[in-house]
């Protein structure tokens, strides 16, 4: 991880610690001080990691509101491989709990903090939703892998052949992975290559982030939604 770290922040430029799955910390971003929050070894996020998450969340926004200071930005480093999938976590209500996520979240962009996402290993699915897609800006890393649902998995929950579903992926991001797609799509706002200095493109989402939502406009400026702004704008208008 702290070459990941290095490359991101530069060398000792950050103080994160990591716990398993989990870790948190603070490092410069566009010389001033952001914190960090991430889970790595495709993490699966039951209801124990959600809270963490939670927790780092709202301790941050805590700790800026009580020195006065601006909010710090919030820089989430995903890699996971979506919700745990138990009967344990289900009996827990594992989605009220990333439904907690999700509006520690709002709190903290509500309360003036900027929300960046780079995903760094896996995104997939519920867990990418509530950690990860809830940022004002979403970046990926090269070979970041960005999915709901695996093809042979949709085919069984949707009823679709499986060979159809390749071909309508071929026609459609919405129902391909990868990050491409999911860029085509407007879900994921920036591709990185592994030429590109790192440092310097996380200074510049940082600057970029802001609290309105453009994903479906940039969805129909990419190709890869073509109805979502529209539709929006009806509801919005209604």
């Amino acid at each position: 991880m702290n070459m990941l770290f290095d490359r991101l922040f530069g060398s000792g430029r950050h103080t994160i610690t990591v716990d398993g799955d989990f870790f948190a910390g603070t490092a410069a971003v566009a010389d001033a001080e952001a914190v960090i929050i991430g889970t790595r070894n495709k993490a699966a996020i039951g209801s124990g990691l959600a809270l963490k998450v939670a927790a780092a969340i709202l301790a941050a926004v805590r700790e800026d509101d009580s020195l006065s200071r601006p909010p710090r930005t919030i820089v989430f480093l995903v890699d996971t491989q979506g919700q745990e999938l138990s009967r344990h976590e289900e009996l827990l209500g594992l989605n009220g709990y990333f439904a907690h996520v999700a509006r520690c979240c709002d709190l903290a962009r509500r309360h003036g903090h900027r929300l960046v996402t780079v995903v760094h290993g896996e995104a997939v699915s519920g867990g990418f939703l509530a950690f990860g897609l809830m940022a004002d800006r979403v970046c990926a890393l090269p070979d970041a892998q960005v999915r709901v649902m695996d093809l042979r998995a949709m085919s069984k929950v949707t009823k679709i052949p499986y060979d159809r579903l390749v071909v309508l992926a071929e026609e459609s991001p919405v129902f391909a992975p990868g990050a491409e797609n999911f860029w085509r799509m407007g879900a994921v706002h920036e591709l990185w290559s592994a030429e590109d200095d790192w440092n310097s493109c996380l200074a510049s989402a940082v600057f970029h982030a802001g609290s309105e939502d453009g994903r479906a406009l940039l969805g129909l400026e990419r190709g890869g939604r073509m109805l979502a702004a529209a539709i929006t704008g009806l509801v919005a208008g209604s």
